[in-house]
C-alpha cells in the first residue's frame, strides 16, 4: 500500500484535492487497492478551506510516507508556519516524493527544496517565486515537473497531470490510461506542455469571430486569408480585421501565427514528426519560416524545443 500524504492548512483552496481524484481512480480500477490517503496538517484537527468545505486532519508526527503533497492557498504565499516548514524538509529525506499543487511551490521553495532545482507554480505567481527564491529555476510555462524527488505542479488542474504522471509511474502507462478515461479527460498532458492557450488569450466576444477562429484552430495547414476569414465570419474582409482587432486586440495575422506556433510546438514536443513535417500540417509552408516564427515567439528554435521536451520524459 503506497500512503499518500495530503498537507493542508488553514485557508488552504479546495481544488488542490482535484489529485486526489486520480488516486482514488486507481484504487477502483485494482482488484486490491494501491494508494491509502491521508490529510495531515500541523496541529491536526479540522481545518477549514477557502470555501468554507473542512476536512479532519491528523497531525504531524514520525511516520513515514511513500508521497507527500502539499495543498495551495493564497495564505501561504507571504507566511510559511515554521513547523510546516521543519516538516517539509524531513519529509523530503524520509519520503519517495515530496510534491506541491499550484503555490504550495512557495512552501518547498521557503524549506529550500527547490534550491537550484527545476520547478513550476502558477505563471500568476512565478515571478514572485522566482524572485523570492532566485535559486530556484523556474519554469514559468510548464504544467509541471520533476526534479530528483521533488515534483511541482501549476494551477489546481495541472495537479490532476502531475498525479497521473505518478500513477503511471507506479502502475504503468495503460493503467494511467484507464485511469485518465475513468476521469473523462485526455490522458495527462506532458509536463513541459505551456500554462497558456493562444486560442482562450484572444477570448472574442462575438459568434462570428469564435467561428472564424475555430475554423482557423481546425485548418491551421491552409493558407487561411483575411478573405477566408471573413467569409466564414459572414464580413467583408475590412469589417472582418476591423472587428478581429477591436475583439481580440491583436491582427489577425499575428493571431493565427500564434495559433500555428502552439500547434506547432505541441507536434515538437509529443510526436515524432519531422521538422519539415510540423511546418507543413501547421501552416508554416517551410521550416526556415518556422523556425523564424518559433525564434520571434519562444526565443529558442524548434530542435531545441524538441530536445527540451524529450529531457523533460526522461525525467518523468
Amino acid at each position: 500500500m503506497l500512503r499518500i500524504e495530503f498537507v493542508v492548512f488553514d485557508d488552504f483552496q479546495s481544488m488542490s484535492f482535484a489529485p486526489l481524484s486520480v488516486f482514488e481512480a486507481a484504487n477502483l480500477l485494482l482488484d486490491k487497492p494501491r494508494y491509502e490517503i491521508c490529510y495531515i496538517s500541523e496541529q491536526g484537527g479540522p481545518v477549514r478551506s477557502s470555501t468554507g468545505m473542512v476536512v479532519d486532519t491528523q497531525p504531524f508526527d514520525n511516520r513515514s510516507f511513500d508521497t507527500v503533497i502539499v495543498s495551495g492557498g493564497p495564505s501561504i504565499i507571504e507566511a510559511v508556519p515554521p513547523g510546516l516548514l521543519t516538516f517539509i524538509r524531513k519529509a523530503a529525506r524520509t519520503s519517495r516524493r515530496i510534491a506541491s499543487v499550484c503555490t504550495g511551490a512557495f512552501v518547498l521553495a521557503q524549506a529550500g527544496l527547490l534550491d537550484g532545482r527545476r520547478a513550476t507554480t502558477h505563471w500568476w505567481h512565478a515571478r514572485d517565486l522566482q524572485t523570492r527564491f532566485p535559486k530556484v529555476k523556474m519554469e514559468e510555462d510548464r504544467i509541471f515537473l520533476i526534479d530528483g524527488n521533488v515534483w511541482t505542479s501549476a494551477g489546481m488542474t495541472a495537479g490532476i497531470d502531475l498525479a497521473l504522471a505518478m500513477a503511471e509511474e507506479d502502475l504503468g502507462a495503460e493503467l494511467a490510461r484507464a485511469i485518465a478515461q475513468r476521469l473523462v479527460m485526455y490522458h495527462r498532458r506532458a509536463g513541459g506542455q505551456s500554462q497558456h492557450s493562444a486560442l482562450l488569450e484572444l477570448a472574442p466576444k462575438s459568434d462570428r469571430i469564435q467561428n472564424a477562429l475555430t475554423y482557423a484552430k481546425k485548418n491551421l495547414h491552409t493558407a487561411l486569408s483575411v478573405e477566408k476569414l471573413a467569409e466564414v465570419a459572414n464580413l467583408s474582409a475590412r469589417q472582418f480585421s476591423r472587428s478581429f482587432r477591436a475583439e481580440t486586440g491583436q491582427s489577425p495575422a499575428k493571431a493565427i501565427e500564434n495559433l500555428r506556433l502552439e500547434s506547432a510546438r505541441l507536434m515538437m514536443e509529443q510526436s515524432h514528426h519531422s521538422i519539415d513535417e510540423v511546418a507543413h500540417e501547421t501552416g508554416f509552408a517551410d521550416r526556415r519560416r518556422m523556425r523564424q516564427a518559433f525564434l520571434r515567439g519562444f526565443g529558442l528554435p524548434p530542435q531545441m524545443i524538441r530536445r527540451n521536451a524529450r529531457a523533460q520524459t526522461l525525467h518523468e
